[in-house]
């Protein structure tokens, strides 16, 4: 497995935010999405390959120079966005729900523009004596994107509240070590570091369980009682009001894209390889896109469990009602969760 470092880290955003904040607002015509990591982003893959957002910017009348950049972790992402170096993030429904409700009501406030679809998120060892997370033990480290607030964080924290009783949702965030999905995914393989526990998404964690040393230790789809997005795109409302072509013509290519990759998994496979320089086999990727535990929506399901949660713990101060409290209007008609 591959290791990849982030192009754009938080270092280089607060390094950039004064300017930044003094600059005007970016022009229409003008696009910088960032992604991360996992064959959960296959739709921006899709997107970057076929220049679908140029296709509908081009039927609104307007070109759309677009940029895209890696990054990893919530915390990048939510800062790169404050920052103004993006336009599009996209982060785990966790660190979107903190600059939600951090944001609410001022000029930075941010929405869901979509989601990437319901997508289990397993928690994976490599220490055969581990079988639930109650054996976990302080010689264990548990690796995650980003430790305490990442999606991933906030799984092991509910579990960790089913497990051990309520007040002990943060029972194992000593045992968390933030490490990047490829890098995370080659140390439990390696099985020569400290990190026996991985908590991933695809199409690290169906890699590393082809591994006989690897195995499950739960699903998120277990810990929330079903289907839930773990990943959505989001924006400014700011930025969506003073672009309105450029974020009509990202949003219309997002929901092709992501309807284009469930009929056409195959070709939506070898796009991920050929966009990713991925060294996996676009077969195995392929089965990974047609797990049938995954669905392929625009529409947030599960994330006001996750609200819900967060807001018990304190990690939010408000509790939204309806999905619709935290997603723009073109989402609406739908039914969310």
């Amino acid at each position: 497995m591959k290791t990849r470092r982030t192009v754009l880290g938080l270092a280089a955003a607060l390094a950039l935010a004064p300017a930044l904040a003094a600059a005007p607002a970016q022009a229409e015509g003008v696009l910088r999405i960032a992604q991360q990591f996992g064959t959960l982003y296959t739709p921006f893959h899709v997107m970057k390959e076929k220049g679908l957002v140029e296709q509908h910017g081009k039927a609104l009348g307007i070109d759309i120079k677009v940029e895209w950049i890696q990054l990893s972790g919530g915390s990048a992402v939510n800062d790169a966005l404050l920052a103004g170096n993006i336009d599009i993030a996209s982060a785990g429904i966790g660190p979107f729900l903190t600059l939600w409700d951090k944001t609410r009501g001022s000029s930075n406030a941010v929405k869901i523009v979509g989601a990437f679809g319901a997508q289990p998120n397993y928690l994976l060892t490599n220490n055969p004596n581990v079988k639930t997370i109650k054996d976990f033990t302080e010689k264990d480290k548990i690796a995650m994107p980003v430790a305490g607030v990442s999606v991933q964080a906030r799984i092991l924290q509910l579990a960790a509240e089913q497990t051990f009783g309520p007040g002990n949702a943060k029972k194992l965030d000593a045992l968390m070590v933030t490490l990047p999905h490829p890098d995370a995914t080659a140390a439990l393989l390696s099985g020569s570091t400290e990190i026996t526990g991985y908590l991933s998404n695809a199409p690290f964690q169906n890699h590393a369980l082809k591994d006989p040393k690897i195995h499950k230790v739960f699903s998120s789809y277990d810990i929330f009682g079903g289907p839930v997005t773990p990943t959505v795109a989001y924006a400014t409302v700011k930025f969506r009001q003073e672009n309105p072509k450029t974020y009509k013509a990202f949003l219309e290519a997002f929901e092709e894209a992501t309807k284009w990759v469930e009929q056409n998994k195959k070709e939506a496979a070898d796009i991920y390889v050929k966009v990713e320089k991925s060294k996996l086999d676009p077969a195995f990727v392929a089965e990974v896109l047609s797990d049938p535990d995954t669905q392929y929506t625009l529409v947030p399901l599960g994330t006001l469990k996750f609200a819900d949660f967060m807001n018990r713990i304190g990690a939010i101060k408000a509790k939204p009602t309806s999905f619709k409290d935290f997603t723009f209007e073109d989402l609406h008609s739908a039914s969310g969760s």
